[in-house]
Formats: structure tokens, sequence, C-alpha cells
């Protein structure tokens, strides 16, 4: 048999999402876990338990698979420099990579593409820091350029006292921080594309993405009442970055609608594997992202990004009081079976992500009334109880 073997570094639901489009294509998955019993390990053909860490556990496990992908972005680059040269087939590949990984790279790559994005400093002690914030104007968001996400390793200086109280993270293993400037923003977007190695690219409609004490909460996709103008100028944005930067897979540009910018958004981050704010595709696209991740490093043609509604919501939820997520599927699915539930097999812990509903329109089915089907399914679960209110959350 010709059927590829995928090899995913990293456990977590990304990689457990990767495994029903696998299964469909007849590939076989196996992911190398951080521990026995994480989220992909009960989903993958195969998985290893391993740390992703150390160059000779990488080793092994890239000799048993044809193709390398990754849940998250925090494998050691040059583990990854050493299997490239080694032969091993990467995508995204570390050249591209690096940009997902070390912020302040990401900065300087946009500069030089010409992208609309925040100013920016890099910064190595409290004076260049309270410099750098006097320049660009205060309020600045602080940032170490590896290893944050969701609202880790992200800091708000509001005053030249903030900065002083921040002298410790220049103790942090960094030459540079991150400086930038606080985005007052409409609203947060994200443009998604896949691109495969022989160069075709897929762009999917860019969202809007709600996020929650620093944490992707509500996706509504397309985005409503976006500017075409500047919907289709997020979306060029986000296949120039996978052309220029040779990515492979899919890609996440997570975006400011940004009044005070001439295109109407500014660059974020990145983020270069299946996103959160693509979770809404696995129901309300004619192609998931996780099959289209899979088809892109593969090299396979990629498939339509077509949404098969007019809008689709998706919701996060995290855990809360209620453990047994399970045994709130039966009150969630008679109450509303228009939601389509996905659970991460993970063990319940407050605000770790353990699932997200999507619901989609109709013609009878409003974006308000979506959303508040979405918005109580997920509350069910998480909480083990139908909410007392009917009314959506005061957003």
């Amino acid at each position: 048999m010709s059927f590829p073997k995928i090899g995913v570094v990293g456990g977590g639901q990304l990689a457990r999402m990767m495994a029903p489009p696998a299964i469909e294509l007849g590939i076989e998955l196996h992911v190398l876990a951080e521990a026995e019993g994480v989220s992909a390990t009960t989903a993958a053909c195969r998985s290893t338990v391993g740390d992703y860490h150390d160059l000779d556990t990488l080793r092994r496990f890239a000799g048993s698979v044809d193709v390398l992908t990754f849940d998250h972005e925090h494998v050691p680059s040059e583990h990854l420099r050493t299997l490239q040269a080694e032969g091993v087939a990467l995508h995204p590949g570390p050249d591209a990579l690096l940009y997902a990984q070390d912020k302040l790279a990401m900065r300087r790559k946009m500069t030089a593409l010409g992208l609309p994005q925040p100013a920016y400093r890099a910064v190595s002690n409290v004076e260049e820091l309270i410099s750098a914030a006097q320049s660009i104007g205060y309020p600045v968001i602080l940032k170490t350029p590896r290893g944050g996400y969701d609202g880790k390793g992200v800091r708000l200086i509001r005053r030249a006292e903030d900065a002083h109280e921040s002298a410790n993270w220049f103790d942090l293993p960094f030459d540079a921080l991150l400086v930038e400037d606080c985005v007052q923003f409409t609203r947060e977007l994200s443009a998604q594309v896949a691109r495969r190695p022989s160069g075709e690219t897929a762009p999917y409609p860019v969202v809007e993405s709600i996020q929650t004490n620093e944490v992707c909460d509500l996706v509504t996709a397309p985005a409503p009442n976006l500017d075409q103008t500047i919907a289709s100028a997020a979306q060029q944005a986000a296949v120039t970055i996978a052309e220029q930067l040779g990515v492979t897979g899919m890609l996440a540009v997570e975006m400011f609608e940004d009044p005070h910018s001439e295109s109407g958004f500014s660059i974020n981050e990145l983020a270069m594997r299946p996103h959160n704010s693509g979770h809404w595709s696995m129901d309300g696209a004619t192609t998931s992202q996780f099959e289209q991740h899979l088809r892109a490093i593969l090299d396979l043609p990629l498939g339509s990004t077509t949404p098969v509604a007019e809008f689709t919501v998706m919701k996060n939820y995290l855990g809360g009081a209620n453990e047994d997520l399970y045994g709130a599927f039966n009150t969630a699915m008679t109450r509303y079976p228009q939601a389509k539930i996905h659970a991460y097999g993970k063990s319940v812990r407050p605000g770790r992500k353990v699932g997200h509903v999507n619901v989609l329109t109709n013609p009878q089915r409003s974006l308000d009334d979506a959303r508040r089907i979405a918005e109580r399914t997920a509350a069910i679960i998480r909480d083990g109880s139908e909410p007392a209110t009917d009314e959506l959350p005061d957003r």
C-alpha cells in the first residue's frame, strides 16, 4: 500500500482532530505525545510517548513516518534544522516555523514585507522599555519573543511604574523582549490559508474572534459586517505571508480590525498549524482546516474552502463546574439538536479548553439564534445544567 504515514509532534486537541480526516483519506496518523493518555492518543492510529526537546527522540519518531508536522510551535529550531539536513520531510519547515516561534523575528519579517502591524521595538532593559513606550505612546504591550500563547508571556504597560515593575522580565533567557503598540482595535480577526509545497494556496473566509480572559471564546465565520475591501486585503496578506515565508500546511494570521490603519487591519501573530479560529470549518466549510492541513503537507490538491452556511458560530467550552462532560451530553443534545458538539478527551481543569460547539445558520435560524444555541449548549456541558436565562451574554 502506498498510503503515507504522517507524524504529528504534540498530542493535544489539534493532533486529535487531524485523526478523523486521516482515517477518511486512508492515512496513518502517528503522534509523539507528551504523556500517556493525552488528547490525541485515543484517536490516532499510533502514539509514542516522548520528549520533543530530545533530538534522538525526534529522530526515532521521524524515522517511523513519511512526513512530520506539528500541533504546536515549541520544538527547538536547531533540532528541526538537523532533521531537515538528514532528509526528514518537515511541514512547515524550520525556516518558515521560525516566524511562528519568534515574535521579534515575525515583526521584522512583516516590516520587510510591507504588511500592516503595530509599531514595535526590541528592548533589553527597563530603560529601553520606557524609551520605547514613550516613543510608541502608552499603553504598550510587553511580550516574550518565544513561548507565549493564550495571554501567557504578555503584559500591559500603562506607565513608567509598570515598566519598573516588569524588571524581572529581563531576567528571562532572551536577548531582547518585544514591546509594541496596544492597538485600539474594533475587534479581532483571523485569516487562514493553506499552502502546499508545490505552491497552491487556498484561503478561508476571514473570521471574527472574541477573546475572554485572553483565550479564544467565540468565532463567527465569516466575520459579520466586515468591509469586503478589508476582508480581501486580509486574505491577500495571509496568502502573501504563506508564499513569502514558504509555509506548508495551515497558516493562521491573527489580526486586529484597526480603524487607524490604512488597510483597516493590523497583524498580531502567526500560527503555522490548524488554529482555534478555524474549528468552525469542521462543520461549516466544504473542507475542514484539519483535512486541508493533511492535504497540504502531503502536496495533494487543496479542497474547497467554501462555507456551507451563511454563518457558522464556534463556541469553546472550558473546564468548569461539571467534571462529567459526557453526562451532560443527553441534556445538551436533547435541548439543542442543531449543535455539533466536539470533545477533546481531556480531563476537566478550570480554564482548560476541553471542547467546542459549532452551530450553522439557515433560513430559519439567524446569526443571533446560532450564537444563543452555541452559548447555551456549551454552558450545559461546562456547568452540567441548563442556564437560567435565555439571553446572550453582554459583549
